[in-house]
């Protein structure tokens, strides 16, 4: 994308902005990851765009600035979106039992003891509502993280979409509600599949699928036309390869096992983690969630909606580190608390990173990131394709690289 201005006549420093590429050119040049792309805005202007490396690195095709990204579980937010959109419409309150609409979890049980085999359970005594499912504190886990019991039940009932691509995202949700919980719904937070039962939630409440749901109220709208669910055709090569970190220390290994998943329709419509999209589409999004819900005359959500999902739900007013089960990031995320659908900065004292508080934010597994600032109005985008997503501070970096370069 085109630098809109002079940074400058938006309180940034152009100097310092080009920090930024002169340290990331680092972990390419040295092989950690094939390429790069960032992108940064301030008051609606675009104050930073840049690409580095390749998109591909065994085909030598570099990264420009219409690459297609994996954006994982950047796609979360959209789905959040989604079912907020319906939430505006009277279509659920965000405390109906999700079992209204969702039949299958009904009496859930917690996991207490035992191992994968041999589990111990007793009856939930709270019901999994919406709110649990867009705060990710419902007790649901994710397989691939394996760092409980549950995920090893998760994997041994082949209730994952990467063991399993053959099955539709109803199919899963039925699944997931045979097993039980990690914890009582709304007292704890853990990164889980939430999302997704959110988006079969979306699908049922709507009568749509969910890529007809986000074609027709958020994509076509906000003109994302390049954000979609695979990538064929003439758009191929623009798809950036897939990698991850090479265990003898060397340059970063294509993994075309996971990578190519996405060049064919997927049975899944993951709204966990199944999006394709680029920086341009998804500055759109980000730049509709700084204005409060609307861009360029198409409004998508109520302004007090919005500040609503991007304030801290956590229970007792807790954070990530505090009530989180695992680690799944290579972001500590103390002072950093989870609203509906977003990380949320509550106090940035104990994050050690400079930030406002209000900033919200998410990445995905492949290591991109966005987070949009509405005390500074930035939103500010990074995109890559390293999994897992806690491999480097790149996040982190890239957060005190920008704060550095506002200057006003």
């Amino acid at each position: 994308m085109r630098v809109d201005e002079d940074p400058r006549e938006v309180g940034v420093d152009p100097a310092r902005l080009a920090r930024i590429d002169t340290h990331l050119a680092r972990y390419v040049d040295d092989g950690r990851l094939a390429g790069w792309q960032v992108l940064v805005t301030r008051r609606g202007r675009t104050v930073h765009s840049s690409v580095y490396g390749m998109r591909d690195r065994e085909a030598g095709l570099p990264v420009t600035p219409d690459t297609l990204w994996r954006i994982y579980s950047m796609t979360k937010p959209v789905t959040a979106v989604a079912a907020m959109m319906l939430y505006e419409r009277g279509a659920f309150s965000l405390s109906d039992e999700v079992s209204r609409y969702l039949p299958d979890f009904a009496d859930m049980r917690v996991l207490v003891g035992g191992n994968a085999e041999k589990p111990k359970t007793v009856p939930a005594t709270e019901p999994i509502r919406v709110w649990h499912l867009l705060t990710h504190t419902a007790g649901l886990t994710y397989a691939f993280t394996r760092s409980s019991v549950l995920d090893e039940m998760y994997q041994n009932a082949e209730a994952d979409p990467l063991v399993s691509p053959h099955l539709d995202l109803a199919e899963l949700c039925e699944r997931w509600a045979r097993l039980p919980l990690l914890f009582e719904p709304g007292s704890a937070w853990n990164y889980s599949v939430s999302s997704d039962v959110l988006g079969r939630l979306v699908e049922v409440l709507s009568g749509q699928s969910l890529d007809e749901v986000f074609a027709e109220e958020i994509l076509r709208p906000l003109g994302m036309t390049d954000t979609r669910w695979w990538v064929d055709g003439d758009d191929g090569s623009r798809l950036a390869a897939l990698y991850v970190p090479n265990p003898d220390g060397g340059p970063a290994v294509r993994y075309d096992a996971m990578g190519e998943l996405m060049r064919r329709p997927p049975a899944m419509l993951s709204g966990g983690g199944g999006l394709v999209s680029t920086a341009k589409d998804y500055a759109r999004f980000s730049q509709l969630l700084l204005r409060g819900g609307e861009l360029d005359g198409v409004r998508l959500l109520g302004p007090r909606t919005l500040a609503y999902m991007t304030r801290n739900h956590l229970p007792r007013g807790g954070t990530l580190a505090g009530l989180g089960r695992g680690q799944f990031t290579e972001v500590a995320y103390d002072g950093v608390g989870y609203g509906l659908g977003f990380g949320v900065a509550v106090d940035p004292i104990r994050s050690r990173v400079v930030m406002s508080p209000g900033e919200f934010t998410w990445g995905g597994l492949a290591s991109t990131a966005f987070w949009v600032d509405p005390v500074e109005r930035v939103t500010a985008h990074f995109y890559t394709q390293l999994v897992p997503s806690s491999t480097y501070p790149i996040r982190t970096e890239l957060r005190q690289l920008i704060s550095a370069a506002l200057v006003d």
